[in-house]
């Protein structure tokens, strides 16, 4: 079945359809000898080439790489095998079509929620790059006293043993007493530095969970301990985050009055955690938009 070059190309994981779409008007890609033109279709068969160079059949008509999203609840960790015999994410999970799956990122065995793992390492290494600065979204519950002062400390650093660090955003989700959440936004993967910007100032973390990695938010059909594979569109939007960031000439975080301006209301998070489910879900998830590094912004659930 003929198919759109830029779409064949996607999926094969040389760029983002928009990116192969520019390749194609600028004249990089070539179909069967000739100069592809936008609307062009190809076929098993077909020959396809890139700036000149011949790209691999077996590439192009492959099984598309995939992706999942699992809701990683407490207690498991993130290696393949644990020595001291705890579960681990990947006893969750199917076995992919092809290949097996790359975890981008880890959480630790006290914190909770999205993890997305996908046959394309490729992809995993760059949402996880620290220079890419790709968001990663925490429902925080504290015990403590968070002062206007503690937040503003935050927002501007602070020094731990490796270095300065601090939220690119943070935003009240509600609560009272010892139910009291925060939503926070980091855009590198340290070793519990959530946790460590919260104890910096004197207050300690009761629950953490991870609600949002890139352009993905995770759905609330999505109970814990249940996965469910990524649509095309949301692993569209992964590509094209990544590709997004590669193209910025000279990247800004936006300041904190411009970054208020596209805040969405967090609704209260005092509610109860859902069970950990046992069966596999496939429901559907919803496509993401594609976000700047230039403007990180706390997304509600």
């Amino acid at each position: 079945m003929a198919e759109r070059i830029q779409k064949i190309l996607a999926r094969a994981g040389y760029g983002s359809r928009r990116q192969i779409e520019t390749w194609i008007k600028e004249g990089k890609v070539q179909l069967n000898g000739e100069v592809a033109s936008l609307g062009d279709q190809a076929n098993v068969g077909d020959t396809l080439r890139m700036d000149g160079k011949p790209l691999s059949p077996k590439r192009l008509w492959q099984q598309p790489q995939q992706v999942i999203l699992y809701n990683k609840p407490v207690g498991e960790v993130c290696t393949r095998k644990d020595p001291e015999g705890r579960r681990t994410i990947f006893q969750s999970l199917p076995a992919p079509e092809e290949g097996r799956w790359v975890s981008v990122g880890r959480l630790d065995i006290n914190t909770s929620g999205l993890i997305l793992l996908t046959t394309d390492g490729d992809l995993a290494n760059k949402l996880m790059h620290p220079s890419n600065e790709m968001d990663r979204e925490y429902a925080v519950r504290v015990l403590g006293e968070v002062t206007t002062e503690i937040m503003q400390n935050l927002r501007d650093g602070v020094e731990l043993e490796d270095g300065k660090a601090k939220f690119a955003d943070i935003q009240d989700g509600g609560g009272e007493g010892a139910n009291h959440w925060y939503h926070v936004v980091i855009q590198e993967g340290r070793n519990r530095e959530v946790r460590r910007l919260w104890e910096s100032q004197g207050v300690q973390v009761s629950r953490l969970m991870r609600v949002r990695y890139g352009p993905i938010i995770i759905p609330k059909q999505l109970k814990m301990g249940r996965w469910m594979m990524a649509l095309p569109g949301d692993v569209e939007a992964l590509y094209d985050s990544v590709d997004s960031l590669q193209t910025l000439a000279t990247p800004k975080i936006a300041g904190r009055a411009q970054r208020e301006k596209t805040l969405r209301p967090l609704k209260n998070m005092a509610s109860k955690p859902s069970k950990v489910g046992a069966k596999p879900s496939r429901q559907k998830t919803s496509t993401s938009d594609v976000k700047s590094k230039r403007e990180p912004r706390v997304r509600g659930r």
